[in-house]
């Protein structure tokens, strides 16, 4: 069965929010940093229950290269996988599950 993500608000935010600061940093670092974000969710649209659940029904993987990881959720009896964070692992551990 193939799965299709969808980001939450939260989720979007966040990757813009990363997306921005990479840029400001270095041209073209965002763009790197979208293209590892979206390969890791590819990888989890093949394969969501590879990534181990961490709280009650939540997953979550890091993001290669950078430091973010993806928290996710998978609909019962769909195909759908909700991301609900792109998450940097900087952040006070207690908020990756909150929203």
């Amino acid at each position: 069965m193939r799965y299709f993500s969808n980001l939450t608000a939260r989720a979007r935010k966040e990757l813009s929010d990363a997306w921005l600061w990479y840029e400001k940093q270095q041209s073209e670092l965002g763009d790197k940093f979208e293209i590892e974000v979206f390969k890791r969710i590819q990888q989890i649209e093949e394969n969501p229950e590879r990534y181990a659940k961490r709280n009650k029904n939540l997953r979550e993987t890091r993001v290669r290269k950078f430091p973010f990881l993806i928290i996710y959720r998978i609909e019962k009896g769909k195909d759908i996988i909700i991301i609900q964070s792109i998450f940097h692992t900087s952040r006070n551990p207690k908020h990756k599950y909150i929203g």
